[in-house]
């Protein structure tokens, strides 16, 4: 994705629309991840949880504003890896500006758009290291992992060449293909998260103590937030209200509901029980398989990758146990696999009927995109965890990014925040005259509470 700034002129009002619903549904990720993301953690550390993603929101969009956006679509500085700094500096001269060629749309609304993709992004690396970081570690570490980590990977896989701009290496030179994100965003955010882990190091209790979510409501009330938000990912990253953007809109549906299947059955095969986090899990597999491959597959496409991803995920969630990581909420397992599955997928299931034109080994098309599509998930993997890791390593040196281990024990949200998310201390000084207006069987209920 490329766009110019040059005199307004010729806006597409139905294109502009779009992107507006568009931005307006990414955004609605944010929360919709919080809730996710707070109902899988225990409830003495849900805010502190939940305060990562509204605190991830609050600094990428100011950091990006200022100069993210300048590295990852300005035009680049030296072999695809950057773009200039100081082009777009606090989106200079784009309120006035509209794109050309084939997307008629103001460029600061793309900006936008792309802002908020850079908020997921950093929001999901989260999920890895729950229950145990400091929320001003985290604060610090997000800012400076947005211009280190994000801006330069957008760069390389988003920023399209054209003949008035030069854009970035991965998507020009190499041709990787990847619509929107499963490297820049899925094996981005996985690896940041992995390395993210291993610095912080596990939770107290982790492989003894139960660590069980807290609030399955909630994250169910979370998915189906993230997957409303997924179609405005996937399909507004058409950038228009055409054919294009209603067949990512169908594969992206497709791939949500097969993943959770996918998921579901094993589940059922593996445990006995086909479980509402198993549900909720597969959907988010199978939605974050068909983010690099929306507009590469054909429906039946969409439907085996998010069944692949399903199934996948659902086994490689496992990994941390058998390789001693605390990966908290299984960002390595849904989001960098999940990412692997949908990134190298296109190279096997890609057809040239859909958008992007571009056959995959099982249509004919070869090995070629398949080694593409490799080339791009182990750059962006590598670089990813090395500099995360780095960047987490001198954060936890500098100002300590874990808190101490009776502060994890007693609860982070009181702690770090001063507040709990639930009133506990006040239903148990209550109890005695609640129980008056129960009936014996009732009384009994809420006593085991």
């Amino acid at each position: 994705m490329s766009l110019l700034a040059v005199t307004p002129s010729g806006l597409d009002t139905g294109d502009t629309a779009w992107l507006l619903v568009s931005c307006a549904l990414v955004l609605l990720m944010a929360p919709g991840l919080a809730l996710f993301y707070g109902g899988m953690v225990r409830a003495k550390s849900v805010l502190n949880m939940m305060m990562m993603t509204f605190g991830a929101l609050a600094a990428v969009v100011i950091v990006w504003t200022v100069v993210g956006y300048s590295l990852a679509f300005g035009n680049d500085v030296g072999h695809g890896l950057l773009g200039n700094p100081m082009e777009h500096l606090g989106l200079r001269g784009l309120m006035a500006a509209s794109s050309n060629g084939s997307a008629p749309i103001p460029v600061i609304l793309f900006a936008v758009f792309q802002g908020l993709f850079c908020v997921i992004t950093g929001a999901l690396v989260s999920g890895a290291i729950a229950d145990r970081a400091r929320f001003g570690a985290w604060m610090a570490f997000i800012t400076v992992w947005t211009v280190l980590v994000y801006a330069p990977v957008a760069h390389w896989v988003f920023d399209g060449s054209s003949p008035r701009h030069v854009g970035g290496w991965l998507v020009n030179q190499v041709h990787l293909i990847d619509f929107a994100g499963g490297t820049a965003v899925e094996i981005c955010s996985g690896a940041s998260g992995l390395a993210l882990a291993l610095v912080l190091g596990r939770r107290h209790g982790f492989g003894k103590d139960p660590m069980r979510p807290h609030n399955l409501t909630l994250v169910m009330m979370g998915a189906g937030l993230l997957w409303f938000g997924w179609f405005g990912f996937n399909a507004g990253s058409a950038l228009a209200a055409n054919q294009k953007a209603a067949d990512i809109f169908t594969t992206t549906l497709l791939a949500g509901a097969a993943g959770t299947l996918g998921w579901l059955l094993v589940e059922r095969y593996r445990d006995g029980h086909a479980t509402s986090l198993g549900a909720a899990s597969g959907m988010v597999a199978g939605l974050v398989a068909i983010t690099p491959s929306c507009a590469s597959l054909s429906p039946l496409g969409s439907l085996a990758m998010g069944a692949a991803a399903g199934v996948v995920c659902a086994f490689a969630i496992g990994l941390k146990h058998r390789f001693g990581y605390d990966d908290s909420l299984d960002v390595v397992g849904v989001h960098m696999v999940g990412g692997l599955v949908g990134t190298l997928g296109i190279g096997l299931l890609a057809t040239a009927a859909a958008p992007t034109g571009v056959n995959g080994l099982f249509y004919g098309g070869g090995l070629g995109q398949l080694g593409r599509q490799a080339v791009g998930c182990v750059v962006v993997m590598l670089y990813a965890f090395a500099v995360s890791g780095a960047l987490g390593w001198a954060v936890d040196r500098l100002m300590g990014f874990r808190v101490h281990v009776d502060d994890e024990v007693s609860g982070i949200d009181l702690v770090i925040h001063g507040e709990t998310a639930y009133d506990l201390h006040h239903l148990a000084t209550g109890r005695a005259s609640f129980h008056h207006g129960l009936s014996h069987a009732e009384a009994s209920s809420e006593a085991r509470r």
